[in-house]
């Protein structure tokens, strides 16, 4: 199939800085090698709307910068749009939490009076239906109706609504109110988008996913709290400024109206952070280094990858390779040593060396370090073919911890979950 593939589309370049890009970099890379090798054109494109340092990830695709790099500024945007960056000064979580419901429940009410729509994202399930609670009796306590009675689909809508298992969802639907997080029934989610596209539901409270996955735009997008919940670090990090432009990609309908309005709430000591990143916009860096023994060991299984040497050149195509002469401070490489080798040819030999070595100690693949040859064993194949981790590998190989003949059940199961 590979050697029938003319055009590679890549859609959201830009998440080569998260946990998954590291797979757009062996793909760019695995792509890019094929055509030097075969000869035969492969065209790629990379699209983004949120991707501060484009000119590197052009580099990256091997793009001509003169005839096939395209920027587009705000002043592309079919609908301006006006920002508003809000501080919350509480520090007692409780207040601080109303404070931001109040501000949200403020601008919401001044454009569904304008007659205008609301998204509402937040960043976690539960607090969508908490916060649309919330509106909802504001907006009873202030005698305000958000539902689309006069609406001439009203009545259908209603029966459709009441279909449905979701208690809360009934009650908000009947007073303007949405609410859409990937926790719900998907039929309960396509209602809510049809019954929003429709215009009965004025205010839709929803998780940040909607921005990247649905098409529903509103005049006002309302990003209430900046703190989401990170499991593989544990804790609670700042929300993304690509997820920021997502959200604010939701303002203004084209079609519907002349300009948009997006507005972030935040705590007071993170406004300067937000209102920084939106004038500057980091340069996204590449998270190749972590996922290097699982890519390499996949090569290894297809045969494109065969010693040391071939390693270090395949490592040339990468993302990585380019941010790592840009930025050398980022990866752990000093000034001296970027000088000495302007290409960091020794820097790659190292890193597929250790990883190399990493993946002969969990038996993936047979490395001989006096040629430089790199086989693949049965269990690289398996490990490869099924999207086994190399951690995963090491921990049920393992003499002491891992997979043992005579294991209880329980055993069995503490193993399994001990599986990235």
């Amino acid at each position: 199939l590979t050697s029938q593939v003319r055009l590679l589309i890549i859609d959201e370049v830009h998440l080569l800085n998260e946990e998954r890009g590291a797979v757009i970099e062996t793909l760019v890379a695995r792509t890019l090698r094929q055509v030097e090798a075969s000869q035969s054109m492969i065209r790629i494109v990379g699209l983004s709307a949120t991707l501060p340092n484009y000119v590197d990830a052009a580099e990256f695709l091997r793009v001509n910068q003169q005839t096939g790099l395209f920027y587009f500024d705000d002043s592309y945007r079919p609908v301006p749009l006006s920002q508003f960056f809000l501080g919350v000064k509480e520090t007692n979580h409780v207040k601080k939490i109303q404070k931001m419901n109040d501000i949200a429940w403020m601008k919401s009410a001044a454009s569904v009076q304008a007659g205008k729509q609301v998204l509402i994202f937040v960043h976690a399930r539960t607090d969508t239906v908490r916060t649309a609670q919330t509106l909802m009796q504001k907006a009873r306590d202030e005698g305000k109706d958000f539902g689309g009675s006069e609406h001439a689909q009203w009545g259908v809508a209603c029966k459709d609504i009441a279909r449905s298992r979701n208690q809360e969802m009934k009650e908000l639907f009947q007073q303007g109110f949405g609410i859409h997080h990937a926790g719900m029934l998907r039929q309960d989610r396509l209602m809510m988008e049809r019954y929003y596209e429709k215009g009965l539901i004025k205010v839709l409270v929803c998780t940040a996913t909607l921005a990247w996955g649905v098409n529903l735009p509103a005049y006002t997008v309302i990003i209430k709290g900046t703190q989401v919940y990170n499991p593989e670090k544990g804790g609670f990090i700042e929300l993304s400024m690509l997820d920021v432009m997502q959200c604010f990609g939701r303002a203004g309908r084209p079609q519907y109206d002349t300009h948009g309005e997006g507005m972030i709430i935040t705590t007071h000591d993170k406004l300067n952070h937000y209102l920084a990143m939106l004038n500057h916009g980091l340069p996204i860096e590449s998270t190749y280094i972590k996922a290097l023994a699982n890519h390499l060991n996949a090569e290894i299984v297809l045969g494109t990858v065969t010693n040391v040497d071939e390693a270090v050149t395949w490592l040339g195509y990468t993302y990585l390779s380019i941010r790592m002469r840009r930025n050398p401070l980022a990866y752990g490489i000093s000034m001296e040593e970027k000088h000495a080798d302007p290409m960091l040819v020794r820097w790659r030999r190292d890193l597929i060396e250790r990883a190399a070595q990493r993946l002969r100690q969990s038996r993936m693949i047979r490395y001989d370090k006096s040629t430089g040859h790199l086989n693949a064993t049965n269990l690289g194949r398996v490990a490869s073919h099924y999207y086994i981790n190399v951690e995963t590998v090491e921990t049920f190989t393992d003499p002491q911890t891992g997979i043992q003949s005579n294991m209880s059940e329980a055993a069995l199961f503490a193993l399994m979950s001990s599986a990235k």
